[in-house]
């Protein structure tokens, strides 16, 4: 008589391999972040600028094949500054790159300080006062040090992220082997 055990069965061995492909990737794509950071960053930019020059030829696909005038334009004429702004991309992939980390680190900055002053509003609401002023005065301190240097800290906190993607495929690999296992 045969029994089949719980880590045979076609889910199981299912989750396993994609437990095992998001580890492996998560793993991956964490070394290239920290071996290879300006790289790394430059083929994310390259990505997102082939993106952008789909989105501009399905834009100006839309304006083709619209019937109101003033909307058959702004399609067209927002899909060519798609397509623009993609070839810019591509002709100084660096100065594009260095762009981008520029504006999510001030993105990021200035929505730190916003969660800070937003979080400072609820102090009249339930308990913990104490740790939300401080978690406020921190995320408004992070914020304003981030408008100052927003290229480093992107540059940071995509180091950060590839320190975690490394630990968090190492993880998902180790769970992938134990999935399934029986104690």
């Amino acid at each position: 008589m045969s029994t089949t055990t719980s880590s045979s069965t076609p889910a199981v061995r299912a989750v396993r391999t994609a437990l095992a492909v998001s580890g492996a990737i998560s793993l991956i794509v964490g070394l290239l972040i920290l071996i290879w950071p300006g790289r790394t960053a430059a083929v994310a930019v390259a990505i997102i600028a082939v993106y952008v020059i789909i989105a501009g030829l399905v834009n100006i696909g839309i304006g083709i094949f619209f019937r109101s005038g003033w909307a058959r334009i702004g399609y067209i004429v927002l899909g060519v500054l798609f397509i623009l702004a993609g070839i810019f991309s591509f002709a100084n992939l660096p100065a594009a790159t260095a762009w981008f980390g520029v504006f999510v680190g001030t993105l990021v900055g200035i929505l730190w300080i916003i969660e800070g002053v937003v979080s400072l509003t609820t102090l009249n609401h339930g308990s913990g006062r104490g740790w939300t002023i401080f978690f406020a005065i921190i995320s408004i301190l992070a914020g304003v040090v981030l408008l100052f240097s927003p290229l480093l800290g992107a540059v940071t906190l995509f180091l950060l992220l590839g320190a975690s993607l490394l630990v968090l495929g190492v993880f998902q690999i180790v769970r992938a082997i134990q999935f399934g296992k029986t104690a």
